[in-house]
């Protein structure tokens, strides 16, 4: 079984279990203001592995630029609070812009904030007046500056951005109560109930490691409910994309989104496909020279300095 790094599942699993502080963003961490302090990954603090010799790869993209160019679907793994991730982002996404259309997808902001989204790239809103009706600082959380010349990029060239994202609240209830209590407003913003999967055994065995490591039943938290949880924020951005696709087929979509949900195709990629068996896409994991590659990770590392 492949080696899964998920900080996202950190977070949430660290989030859920110091009692759903109301209004904190599943990403938000529980001490400080700022997500880019949060808790280690899982992968940094569950369980102690030797640490790897720095690999000082060489920094030529040029492979992984070629496909990217190609491709109908591009997914950047990226770590939140890395400024060299989101840096190779902005790159990627200005090469590709001068080549072809392009959407941008993203998963820092929640579907319900669309209209905000686009009141932004429209000029109708400030840049500080998004950043409060997107609800960002709550529901995100990580340092704007991270995004923001993505988002002004896609502004000044009118690039459209799709909010992919879940409603916290809805996560929040299926991490707790499972899927089978969601009713009402709570289906408005994710996919039908019976599209959301949790067949994948590699998947479920990679969580549950994860979830395992970090007290499994020692405390009150399910795990089916946090695998659930975990698979809707995957099939709820699954369906986002294809529904950008499908409204217009020849933009390349360009997805950035944290690395547990990119990983080994697991999360957003394989039900993407799902849907459209055809897509071409590609994905890769933007990783810093002196770390170690893991080849199975994405189709493609990008190197950055």
């Amino acid at each position: 079984m492949n080696t899964f790094k998920a900080s996202t599942l950190g977070l949430l699993l660290l989030i859920l279990s110091v009692g759903l502080i109301q209004g904190t963003s599943l990403f938000k961490a529980s001490q400080g203001d700022d997500a880019a302090t949060a808790a280690p990954s899982l992968a940094q603090t569950a369980e102690e592995t030797p640490a790897a010799e720095p690999n000082n790869n060489e920094i030529d993209n040029t492979e992984a630029l070629a496909a990217i160019a190609e491709a109908q679907v591009v997914y950047l793994a990226d770590t939140h609070n890395s400024e060299a991730d989101h840096a190779a982002q902005l790159e990627i996404i200005e090469t590709m812009d001068a080549e072809q259309e392009i959407a941008i997808a993203l998963e820092m902001f929640q579907r319900p904030y669309q209209d905000a989204v686009d009141g932004y790239l429209s000029g109708e809103l400030t840049e500080a007046e998004f950043i409060e009706q997107s609800e960002y600082e709550t529901r995100w959380g990580f340092d704007w500056e991270f995004y923001a010349p993505i988002l002004r990029y896609a502004k000044a060239n009118q690039i459209p951005v799709i909010a992919l994202n879940t409603p916290t609240e809805v996560t929040r209830q299926v991490a707790t109560d499972g899927l089978e209590s969601l009713t009402g407003d709570a289906l408005t913003y994710i996919p039908p109930v019976d599209e959301i999967d949790t067949t994948d055994a590699d998947y479920r065995a990679s969580i549950e490691a994860v979830f395992s490591a970090h007290g499994g039943a020692g405390h009150s938290l399910s795990f089916e409910n946090f695998f659930a949880a975990q698979v809707l924020w995957d099939e709820t951005m699954a369906e986002g994309i294809v529904k950008q696709l499908e409204a217009e087929p020849t933009m390349q979509v360009i997805v950035l989104a944290g690395e547990g949900h990119i990983a080994y195709d697991y999360g957003i990629p394989n039900r993407v496909t799902r849907r459209l068996p055809e897509i071409n896409d590609v994905s890769v994991r933007l990783l810093a020279a002196d770390q170690p590659i893991d080849p199975d990770f994405s189709d493609f590392t990008w190197v950055t300095p």
